[in-house]
């Protein structure tokens, strides 16, 4: 039987044979904390690679993701059927399952796409949520671990404080990070840019810290048992010697991510004791390895009786499957039924369905970054806490980086419906979460608020008048800018059963009035609708998104007592629009001269408008008043579309 230093080293050889090969990646961390990832999965670690995508096993995230070849070996290793050695061979090549950094592939042992520092952890923290909610709603059926690693530039990023905060706070137990804590960056020696005291930082987050050599394979392991037995979040701080095995840079700053040499390997070899071709695995330490995740294995075993048996299995499953409940009809007649009649915030209307849904569709969780603001999501929720883990609200806190993250790992975890809430203006701060969700095809749904200039005399850095624009532009995401408490309820209705990637929904503060009753057909299926046909052969066409519906069917109305007959086009979503056919687009946007209306920049606007078309927006930032003196101010009035419309047409005649 090979000596447990053996397995450790198979996962050296594979990731350094791997990284030499592709000429690229990073061999540093695979070679530092190969023995942690050893003793994680032969001792500790619940999978099993027969069943990849079994709900009840542990969770394992490589946060420090740049080290993907550490997780390829681990998978091929213990028996990943979807990562066979060829695809390690391929690593970072066109369409292998190796890529250069991890990319969700549940089916292969891949939980989830970290890319950027910082994201990981922080879906970690998410995942663990999702855990310990399921838990609470079907116990007999959940109660796993999630457990990741992370690295120095995990920490360092703001999101991972963030993450570590809020998991300390909820006492989240069955999460566990492992820190590589080689004391190496980029640049050089982590003293260059940091001398805290990392584990007093967690401990005054209330985690259960333990520091221990990251090469002493039995101090590994009782640690790891350990922070299995402890209520708390848990830190493992693992000191290490970066691409430990490779003399040339073991210790070292170039041990990142230098170029390996065939000299590299042969040293290596020689001072690892190992012996063979590249990616060559001795028969018996491939043979231990298969047996690594056993315990695994017997666990599914053991949790399929307890399925069989448990009396709310169906609903289980249903919930991890990601479809919606059976009566999920008559949920969406009720939103169908809301009053949509009087003038209100469409973000109010939005926490009208967020009632409804509490019963409707239970798998909904809210997480809000501390919105104070009229989003009602808290009226029919109990929150999620440390006492009380079956609560549908997470207090996110100031935490909007964390925040946008969680729902990822949320969305990721399976069995429940991530909503983040929080305004416009704070997109920015999930925006590389919300990247990655789209990346990764994570159906979240991401509730903004203060959608525009109509947030008022907060002033510019409150109005976020390029968002919307930027958002627009990131493939893969549903950007939703209601006019109304019946397209809240119809975007709401769309993102929920949009199961293929993220949603946005641009609220607004202040009133809106009503511009129709809620219609069975769902007009906002289709991305834009005529919400108003012209009377008579139609002149003029006014687009508009949002609040700026209820302007352009005022201006519409404005026009007709002039003999001018406009047609209004409400667009919630481009993207949906953009995936009509052709000549359902044309049909609705018609071929007379266009206005496109929106209290934001006209940035993207080209797309519906040709260059003899007008567009009534924002030129660029905001300013500080209240909002109707702001629309007036910047001419997003019912007045200037009517006096634009009339000189476009005059400017026609003969």
């Amino acid at each position: 039987m090979p000596a447990r230093r053996d397995l450790a080293n198979a996962i050296r050889i594979l990731a350094m044979d791997a990284v030499q090969q592709a000429n690229s990646g990073h061999p540093g961390m695979p070679m530092g904390m190969a023995d942690i990832a050893e003793v994680l999965f032969n001792d500790h670690l619940r999978m099993n690679p027969g069943n990849p995508d079994w709900v009840d096993r542990d969770r394992f995230l490589l946060s420090n993701g740049h080290g993907s070849m550490l997780l390829y070996a681990l998978l091929h290793l213990s028996g990943y059927a979807h990562v066979p050695l060829d695809a390690v061979r391929s690593s970072r090549k066109l369409g292998s399952v190796c890529a250069g950094h991890p990319e969700i592939e549940q089916h292969a042992g891949v939980e989830l796409t970290t890319g950027l520092l910082g994201q990981g952890i922080s879906s970690a923290v998410g995942m663990a949520v999702a855990e310990a909610r399921l838990a609470a709603d079907f116990p007999g059926l959940v109660d796993h671990r999630t457990w990741a690693f992370v690295g120095d530039g995990c920490l360092q990023e703001g999101m991972g404080h963030e993450a570590v905060s809020l998991a300390g706070h909820l006492r989240l137990g069955k999460l566990t990070f492992l820190w590589d804590d080689n004391q190496i960056t980029d640049d050089g020696t982590t003293a260059l840019a940091i001398s805290e005291d990392v584990p007093a930082r967690f401990r005054a987050a209330h985690w259960h810290v333990l520091e221990v050599d990251g090469h002493d394979i039995a101090a590994l392991s009782d640690a790891m048992d350990a922070a299995q037995a402890d209520p708390r979040p848990s830190l493992i701080a693992c000191r290490t010697v970066i691409a430990r095995g490779i003399p040339r840079l073991q210790g070292q700053r170039g041990g990142h991510s230098a170029p390996l040499t065939a000299q590299d390997r042969a040293e290596a070899q020689a001072l690892l004791g190992w012996h063979g071709k590249p990616f060559e695995i001795p028969q018996a330490g491939s043979r231990e390895w298969r047996n690594a995740l056993q315990r695994g294995a017997q666990a599914r075993r053991d949790w399929m009786q307890a399925h069989a048996r448990h009396p709310a299995a169906s609903d289980f499953d249903r919930r991890m499957s990601g479809a919606l409940p059976p009566d999920w009809a008559d949920t969406r007649q009720r939103l169908l039924d809301l009053p949509a009649q009087t003038a209100r915030p469409t973000i109010q209307a939005s926490g009208d369905v967020c009632d409804i849904l509490a019963t409707g569709l239970p798998e909904t969780i809210v997480l809000c970054a501390d919105l104070e603001a009229p989003t009602n999501h808290k009226r029919s929720r109990r929150a999620f806490s440390a006492q009380d883990a079956g609560g549908s609200y997470v207090h996110c806190g100031v935490r909007e980086h964390l925040m946008g993250a969680m729902a990822n790992g949320i969305a990721a975890h399976g069995g429940l419906r991530p909503v983040a809430v929080t305004y416009l203006a704070f997109s920015d701060y999930e925006r590389a979460a919300m990247r990655m969700a789209a990346v990764m095809g994570l159906p979240v749904i991401h509730v903004f608020s203060h959608d525009s200039i109509g947030v008022g005399s907060n002033g510019p850095t409150h109005q976020p008048v390029e968002i919307l624009a930027s958002f627009r532009a990131m493939p893969n995401m549903a950007v939703m800018r209601p006019a109304d408490g019946a397209e809240t309820a119809e975007c709401w209705q769309i993102a929920i059963e949009h199961a293929t990637g993220p949603s946005l929904l641009a609220l607004s503060r202040q009133d809106t009035p009503a511009v129709r009753r809620p219609a069975p057909d769902i007009p906002c299926r289709t991305g834009a609708y005529l919400l108003h046909a012209p009377d008579g052969a139609r002149a003029i066409t006014l687009v508009a998104t949002g609040t700026e519906v209820a302007l352009a069917s005022a201006a519409r109305d404005a026009l007709a007592q002039e003999g001018f007959a406009a047609a209004v086009v409400s667009m919630p979503c481009w993207e949906l629009f953009e995936a009509m056919p052709e000549q359902d687009r044309q049909s609705i946007l018609g071929t007379a001269p266009r206005i496109g209306i929106e209290a934001a920049v006209a940035f993207g606007w080209s797309r519906w408008l040709r260059p003899t078309d007008r567009f009534i927006g924002m030129p660029g930032f905001g300013a500080s008043a209240r909002a109707e003196v702001l629309y007036d101010h910047f001419g997003i009035t019912v007045d200037q579309i009517v006096e634009t419309a009339k000189d476009m047409l005059r400017s026609q005649r003969p």
